[in-house]
């Protein structure tokens, strides 16, 4: 693993720079004016790589092959279908073991390069999409993987998958074979993702489920076409992936100096805090260390003195994306944004961030702040502006003059910005008793349920959530508000969050430098009452639905930004979300003799990356 020693303000601002002289080289390419059979798909002008590349630009194309990584995960599993709703699934399954027909480039933010697929086709409308499936590809167990098993897998995941696919595979009219290796799937709407989407949906084995109930959780082990196959399962506890010396693309320039880790194991435990011991005490083999204070002070222990432990800074241009207490707009509390700006001005950032990290990561100012995507800050202009006019008499304030979190104060209460939440209470109907709670005009108190993963989540330990929020509930108590804060285990609080049975949650969404569809699983209208939707905050709103259209259909990159910008302003001033601070690199303590590659790609550490581009060598 390289270290990166980055300097503040310069390192981001060059970073800035940078992403935002790619997009506009990206922009002034024209869109593909003709179908054509290719090795590659980009959403907008020409795959960086040509045909006939030897390696992807950021891998070790020599890296050894051999070693091991252990990883910590908090909480635990009982599933290992990561593809359906039911069960508390080990993510890591559709990670090691099942391929798309396509992968993606970790150093172009819209392009795919051919897997499991020889050649891509699709028209200048992408209308539609042909795949042409490589003779080569199989599944670990030797079968081929045929045209029935990519289109029984995308009919599947459509129709008894997780609701993630459910959205895309509405929009498909007909799915039909080509020939002996291929396969065309037709659209019925325009969409010009879509053919991104599908490349990317995982392939199945049909054989292994047919006659079973494909949306039931179970243990039983997937067989896939990836690098690794599940060597071992302790189900709740333990899961061990080990490299399939026959892989059928091992051979590929696509993969090249990929998949060099001869296992890969993941031990569960209680929490971030068990996690961290286990870390130092040379149980596990990478730690992603998210407080700043922590990273300067507590990495004395033996292993890093010894020389066993390294540190490590990658750098990044990806989106701060959202993290912090999300308030769902189902619950009646939160249904009026003068409570949930109250919500927020009540929450004093720059006091808990300095409290308990130093104060030295930035606030998240937006939803993709730190990128080239963020909204800007004043008055929306231009394109940004055109876009959001039509819903100008619905939107919030903030949205077109823009929205500014909360300054915050040094000091525990900060007592200006409670009055001002407290005129906002009064506006929106709820003043406070005799008794000193707070109350609407039918005597109802305001006292939300926060729920909580004891665990903690993959940006913030248990420990350190449930601090944040203690600090929290006791800066709501001027105000009269009393929350009850509610603790559950791992698959307690999926259940939870599934059916959205909370009025404020903790809440993480990572988002990437290619926005689309996904988008409308976690903010669009449709999804707010669709079960194991990421939409929390229950946001329905056509402004948001429309900018997601037009991001998603964007003949540009500079009309895809515009419509990123506008809703990333619908999103902030919606006031959906109290967000936090978050580190502008990622730090990750590892073993000395685990290593990755020297070239800074655009996403840093992001799935792809760890333990995909490492290798293991004695120190």
């Amino acid at each position: 693993m390289r270290i990166l020693e980055i300097s503040g303000k310069s390192a981001i601002g060059a970073m800035a720079r940078t992403a935002i002289l790619a997009l506009a080289a990206v922009a002034a390419m024209p869109l593909a004016s003709a179908a054509a059979p290719s090795h590659a798909l980009a959403m907008y002008g020409e795959p960086a790589l040509p045909v006939g590349f030897s390696a992807l630009p950021y891998v070790n194309a020599d890296a050894p092959k051999g070693g091991t990584i252990r990883l910590g995960e908090p909480g635990g599993f009982d599933s290992l279908k990561p593809w359906v709703l039911k069960g508390n699934p080990a993510w890591s399954v559709g990670v090691h073991v099942a391929e798309p027909l396509m992968l993606r480039s970790l150093d172009e933010p819209f392009t795919l390069y051919c897997l499991l697929c020889a050649t891509v086709e699709t028209d200048p409308d992408r209308s539609w999409v042909e795949f042409t499936l490589r003779p080569e590809a199989r599944f670990s167990d030797g079968t081929p993987v045929t045209v029935e098993d990519v289109i029984w897998s995308f009919e599947t995941l459509g129709t008894k998958g997780h609701p993630r696919y459910a959205a895309a595979w509405g929009k498909v009219r007909s799915i039909e074979r080509v020939g002996d290796r291929g396969l065309r799937i037709t659209f019925s709407e325009r969409d010009r993702e879509l053919p991104l989407l599908m490349a990317m949906r995982p392939v199945l084995k049909k054989a292994q489920w047919a006659g079973k109930d494909f949306a039931a959780s179970s243990l039983e082990r997937p067989i896939g076409s990836g690098a690794y196959v599940i060597e071992a399962v302790d189900p709740g506890r333990s899961i061990t992936f080990r490299r399939n010396p026959d892989y059928w693309g091992r051979n590929l320039p696509l993969t090249r100096g990929m998949f060099n880790l001869d296992s890969i194991r993941y031990d569960y435990f209680a929490d971030t805090n068990a996690m961290f011991q286990a870390f130092k005490a040379g149980e596990t083999d990478i730690w992603r260390e998210l407080n700043a204070v922590r990273w300067a002070t507590e990495y004395g222990f033996p292993a890093v003195t010894a020389g066993a432990v390294v540190k490590s800074e990658i750098a990044h241009r990806r989106p701060s994306g959202i993290m912090g207490l999300v308030m769902n707009t189902r619950s009646p509390l939160f249904a009026d944004w003068r409570v949930r700006q109250a919500m927020i001005l009540a929450f004093n950032d720059r006091f808990i961030d300095a409290a308990l990290a130093g104060g030295s990561d930035p606030r998240i100012s937006s939803y993709f702040s730190n990128s080239a995507l963020a909204m800007q800050p004043g008055p929306a202009t231009g394109r940004e502006a055109a876009l959001l006019a039509p819903f100008a008499a619905g939107l919030l304030p903030g949205t077109m003059e823009g929205y500014v979190l909360p300054p915050g104060s040094d000091r525990a209460l900060d007592r200006k910005a409670l009055r001002e939440a407290a005129g906002l209470l009064a506006e929106a109907g709820w003043t406070v008793g005799p008794d000193g709670v707070l109350r609407d005009g039918n005597g109802r108190p305001f006292a939300p349920e926060i729920v909580l993963n004891q665990s903690g989540s993959a940006m913030r330990s248990g420990a350190e959530v449930q601090q944040i929020v203690n600090i929290y509930v006791e800066a709501l108590r001027p105000l009269g508000i009393m929350p009850r804060v509610l603790l559950l285990d791992s698959a307690q609080f999926v259940q939870r969050t599934n059916r959205f049975a909370f009025d404020m949650s903790w809440y993480e969404r990572g988002l990437s430098l290619s926005p689309g569809n996904e988008q409308a699983l976690y903010w669009g209208s449709a999804s707010a009452a669709q079960p194991g939707s990421r939409n929390w905050a229950g946001i329905r709103s056509p402004a948001v639905d429309a900018m997601i259209a037009q991001a998603v259909n964007a003949p540009s990159v500079d009309d895809h930004v515009a419509a990123v910008r506008a809703l990333d302003r619908l999103l902030t001033a919606g006031r959906y979300a109290i967000p936090v601070s978050y580190p502008r690199v990622s730090r990750i303590a590892h073993a000395a003799r685990l290593h990755f590659p020297d070239h800074q790609t655009l996403y840093g550490d992001w799935p792809g990356f760890l333990p995909d581009l490492w290798w293991s060598r004695s120190p």
